[in-house]
């Protein structure tokens, strides 16, 4: 009962950290998906930012929340579910007592595991957010007036026209970003967390402040580490592009050159300190909150 009843608080936690991370990052996550899909129309972030502004409004620096929150709430609470049952598999194979044992090494090979799960529910939503935060910029290369549509549209469109399959370009693209980049993750988050427990003190009583700050570094860590393979996986799903993940990055090197792997860095860099850092403190509040209700 007590496997369940953590899986369920792991759950929550994520959930909230989620819609807490959508909310803070979402803005710059447009810029960034704008200017790694149409690096010729924007080749500096606060261009990018102020023509979105002006041009869509601040309903437009929040195009795709529906499906980001759907894909944050999905992935975040699958992730960190995953990422418990994995702490636990971790423990029991490397002879740990309990998961608050393990090194930062471990915890990072837990989250390399328990990505694989999250990538499944993440893609299909992440690639509706990405076309619909770059559908102004379609219709201006197209040469025609960008339509309005929302997310359900959108998704039972691309049913329509291009099956099932439609909904998960881009998968290959997204195991390679999400599972090296969840190692780095909690690798980084619980590094930086021993990093900041003073002497006689539990990684969980640091406060609100460091584990933001943990947080933070997590994230850019993170990005850091995956952002050529982001990149890739947003070219893939706003084109709904069917070519192989290496040969959209060939093309992108041999057509742009290798920086082009890193367009949208900035805004990226900028928003995941804190937006990640309002995910982990959401998730270790709920976690807090839900263990003193329940036990």
């Amino acid at each position: 009962m007590q496997h369940y009843k953590d899986a369920f608080i792991d759950l929550m936690g994520g959930t909230m950290g989620g819609v807490a991370c959508v909310y803070v990052g979402q803005p710059l996550d447009t810029v960034k998906v704008k200017m790694q899909t149409f690096p010729t129309l924007y080749n500096n972030m606060i261009v990018c930012f102020l023509t979105t502004l002006k041009g869509e409004g601040v309903r437009g620096l929040y195009a795709g929340t529906v499906p980001a929150l759907a894909a944050n709430i999905a992935e975040n609470s699958v992730l960190f579910a995953c990422y418990g049952a994995c702490q636990k598999a971790v423990a029991y194979l490397t002879g740990a007592k309990t998961v608050l044992d393990l090194s930062p090494l471990s915890n990072a090979s837990a989250g390399f595991c328990a990505a694989f799960f999250s990538s499944l529910t993440l893609c299909p939503t992440e690639l509706v957010k990405c076309r619909l935060q770059a559908i102004r910029e379609v219709a201006i290369i197209e040469k025609r007036e960008p339509e309005r549509i929302g997310p359900w549209k959108l998704t039972r469109r691309i049913l329509k026209t291009e099956g099932p399959a439609g909904l998960f370009r881009g998968l290959t693209a997204t195991f390679a970003r999400e599972m090296p980049g969840y190692f780095f993750f909690f690798g980084g988050y619980e590094a930086s967390r021993a990093l900041m427990t003073q002497p006689g003190q539990s990684k969980d009583e640091i406060g609100p402040a460091k584990t933001m700050i943990c947080g933070g570094i997590a994230g850019m860590v993170l990005w850091v580490a995956i952002f050529p393979a982001d990149v890739i996986k947003s070219r893939i799903q706003v084109a709904g592009s069917t070519s192989p993940m290496l040969t959209v990055l060939m093309q992108v090197v041999k057509n742009e050159g290798v920086l082009a792997l890193y367009n949208g860095l900035g805004p990226t860099m900028i928003r995941t300190f804190p937006a990640t850092g309002a995910l982990f403190l959401a998730y270790e509040a709920t976690k807090k909150l839900l263990h003193s209700t329940l036990e």
